[in-house]
């Protein structure tokens, strides 16, 4: 392992998108509690699941529409749709998403969303005018030193990709495998860049965004958020709803937050923050 070794991070995209989406709201160009039909809307007149069996499904109006509060924290309900095809674009792609019925009342439950970090992804494109990629690179990359984070890693970068393993057959030691999420050329420009988790980098280049927001949003005297914005995205904002994979947790704006230490989080503080990538 070596230390520019580039790793797909997965959902530790996640975080990265939730970032582009709050520094659009300290523009005054959104708020995340405006209704995600304000800017696409293909998501008017959703429907909800109300039943469900074998043979049958009963679907209602929903209560109200999802907000980007509710994509923020997975308690949106979205349904999921496979991507039809490699090169799809997030606008095609979050089409099919409102198509689909939402699962539970926005807002009552969690439920991890991968749908719903894409759709917030597609909102940075209509609001800001451009390419989800190019947002990152000119909005958060760039003026970060963040060289070797990308969708589609270059032949240079490949060559210190991190491989993964897999025990072969009879367990007589392992093979390569490679990213079971990522389908032909990794480094093909055209491939989906998914908000939900389609980021390579490094372990440097993560340190300098972690870095930022430990530093309330600024780095190296630059200010890349409000203090008000990470405040925002790393308290819990899911209230008492039930959250995460481990118990004790909950979710801010794009981060888990530690409320109650306990298990694999007990050597951490209530509110310590971040988010794991499969």
């Amino acid at each position: 392992m070596r230390t520019d070794s580039v790793f797909w991070i997965a959902s530790m995209t996640k975080p990265i998108t939730a970032v582009a989406v709050l520094r659009l709201q300290d523009e005054g160009k959104l708020s995340v509690e405006d209704p995600v039909e304000k800017y696409l809307p293909e998501f008017k007149g959703q429907w909800l699941v109300s039943e469900k069996s074998k043979d049958r499904q009963v679907l209602v109006l929903a209560p109200r529409p999802i907000t980007l509060r509710d994509l923020l924290t997975h308690t949106a309900g979205l349904g999921d749709v496979p991507s039809p095809r490699p090169h799809a674009t997030l606008a095609e792609l979050v089409m099919a998403y409102a198509r689909e019925p939402l699962q539970f009342p926005p807002g009552s439950k969690w439920s991890y969303s991968n749908p719903g970090i894409n759709t917030l992804g597609r909102i940075v494109e209509v609001v800001s005018g451009q390419g989800y990629a190019d947002f990152l690179q000119r909005r958060i990359f760039t003026p970060l030193g963040m060289k070797d984070t990308t969708f589609w890693p270059t032949p240079a970068q490949q060559k210190r990709l991190a491989k993964s393993y897999q025990p072969k057959a009879e367990a007589r030691g392992l093979e390569e495998t490679s990213i079971f999420f990522i389908k032909g050329d990794l480094g093909d420009r055209h491939r989906t860049p998914f908000p939900a988790g389609g980021l390579f980098s490094t372990a440097q280049d993560i340190g300098r965004f972690y870095q930022m927001m430990l530093n309330g949003g600024e780095w190296r005297g630059q200010r890349l958020l409000s203090r008000e914005a990470v405040t925002q995205m790393t308290r819990t904002q899911t209230g008492d709803i039930k959250t995460g994979f481990t118990d004790g947790m909950s979710y801010g704006f794009g981060f888990a937050v530690v409320k109650q230490p306990q298990g694999v989080t007990g050597m951490l503080s209530p509110g310590a923050f971040g988010h794991g990538g499969a």
